[in-house]
């Protein structure tokens, strides 16, 4: 980290007489982004994580070298059904995945009717996947038994001549919803079912049927380790306090589709607290330097928000059985050390910067320097002044507070030299604090950073600035970074 501080040098003042305001540190809090569901992220062997989400109507995918700043990655729409088929609506939960040297996105979808939701698969052939098409190749089911599908996902098994594909997801036994089951299947290609489906998990625990009905057990996710197999997979109801993990676990070489062979928790293995409430559908990755695992999952933004929530991410550890220790959801109001091998980043106060058209520093003790900046009137700005020795785009977290749910609430507009940078919006943070995320092109040199609320009150606590720039990404524009 120290050879990374000559890169980035950040004063800031809150007078002509107060002292510069800049820290550099190996933590974040824990937001890593401020809007979001159901978060897949994979890390691939060209250093990128890749998160693939949806807005409903299109699929997205997202490229970032952080996983503490995965909100601040850059986007690209991967697919946008056409109008009027099976498959143009309520697009849920997509995956991606690189199997057998072509990248796939799994995504739910439907014509508008819940009851018509399938699973899909999306190809891509290019080795980048930024670059090159994604095309639909079709639905993924069970051709004896084509039911309600979600949260598909591949399971692994094997390396080489010895590879097997198994798919796994979340469906209906029949027609009617009565409850969610978490079924799978084999598959002899990524896009194709090989063999019957076989139910593996249906709600049987009182935590598993809370909030129902319909009874829950959805978002199935593979993880392995040391020739361990466990799938996590999310129950109770998703729009209630009650969301929380399960966990299926395998017995040691036995076959995935025998029901036989696998042993269910009888407890959550992840479920609220902390200040965290409803923490689900999960995914695993690696820290850069691959010596930690880390879970990324949603949380409800505030107890009774159900489908209003953000993206949340920490490490974990494991058992001296060989199964997963989640341990508990790590309060968002206490940093938290960035994965291991991310650059360190420079923590710059709003109550030390230029506080100027009305803005003001007040005392709060849920801030990590004990106050904040706040902005209420539309003139109103934090100023920073940001030297960096290299010129490049450079990712920055915004700490903030928004009291808002509704659509079109309050925004940031961020200036760099006086000219508009970037804009990112403010999803109600929930009563707490949040993180929103900009890429800032920034020249060699001193450069003039200020910070303006628009479209109602904000509180900002710091701005946090990744100490490396990326490389080989597009300069951002004013607009901010599209849709999530």
């Amino acid at each position: 980290m120290n050879r990374r501080l000559g890169l980035l040098i950040v004063a800031t003042t809150l007078a002509a007489a107060a002292p510069a305001r800049a820290e550099e540190v190996g933590d974040f809090y824990n937001v890593a982004a401020p809007d979001g569901a159901d978060p897949f992220v994979y890390r691939h062997a060209d250093g990128w994580y890749y998160d693939a989400h949806s807005t409903g109507g299109e699929v997205l995918l997202r490229r970032s070298r952080t996983i503490s700043a995965l909100g601040g990655g850059e986007d690209r729409v991967a697919w946008r059904p056409p109008p009027g088929t099976a498959y143009s609506r309520e697009l849920w939960a997509p995956e991606v995945h690189f199997l057998r040297g072509k990248w796939y996105i799994y995504v739910a979808a439907d014509d508008g009717d819940n009851a018509n939701h399938r699973m899909y698969a999306l190809e891509n052939p290019a080795a980048d996947p930024f670059e090159g098409e994604f095309t639909l190749k079709g639905k993924v089911a069970d051709r004896d038994a084509d039911r309600w599908a979600i949260d598909g996902t591949v399971l692994t098994t094997g390396e080489g001549d010895a590879e097997r594909l198994y798919f796994v997801w979340s469906g209906w036994a029949g027609s009617v919803n009565v409850d969610q089951r978490i079924y799978i299947a084999p598959m002899s290609d990524p896009v194709t079912i090989s063999g019957p489906r076989v139910e593996l998990s249906r709600p049987t625990f009182d935590w598993e049927k809370a909030a129902g009905p319909p009874t829950i057990n959805e978002g199935p996710q593979a993880l392995a380790r040391d020739g361990r197999t466990f799938l996590v997979y999310s129950a109770a109801g998703s729009w209630s306090d009650s969301y929380c993990l399960g966990l299926l676990a395998l017995e040691p070489g036995a076959d995935p589709l025998d029901p036989r062979s696998w042993t269910k928790s009888p407890r959550p293995v992840f479920e609220s607290g902390g200040g965290v409430v409803a923490p689900g559908h999960c995914s695993f990755t690696k820290s850069p330097d691959g010596s930690q695992d880390w879970i990324v999952f949603h949380a409800a933004k505030r107890a009774g928000s159900g489908w209003s929530r953000s993206v949340r991410a920490q490490p974990f550890g494991w058992g001296r059985d060989g199964a997963p220790d989640f341990g508990r959801p790590i309060p968002p109001d206490r940093p938290i050390p960035l994965p291991a091998g991310e650059p360190g980043r420079l923590r710059l106060e709003a109550e030390g910067a230029r506080l100027d058209g009305g803005a003001r520093a007040v005392a709060d003790p849920t801030c990590s320097g004990g106050s904040k900046a706040a902005l209420g009137d539309p003139k109103a700005r934090a100023g920073f002044d940001v030297t960096v020795a290299e010129a490049g785009v450079y990712v920055a977290a915004i700490r903030y507070h928004a009291d808002t749910a509704k659509r079109g609430g309050p925004r940031l507009n961020i200036l760099v030299d006086d000219r508009p940078a970037a804009t990112a919006p403010l999803p109600d943070s929930g009563g707490r604090w949040s993180n929103a995320f900009v890429r800032l092109a920034l020249k060699r040199g001193p450069n003039r950073v200020a910070v303006a609320a628009e479209g109602g009150r904000a509180g900002v606590d710091c701005l946090d600035v990744v100490l490396d720039p990326l490389a080989g990404v597009p300069t951002p524009v004013a607009r901010g970074r599209g849709r999530r």
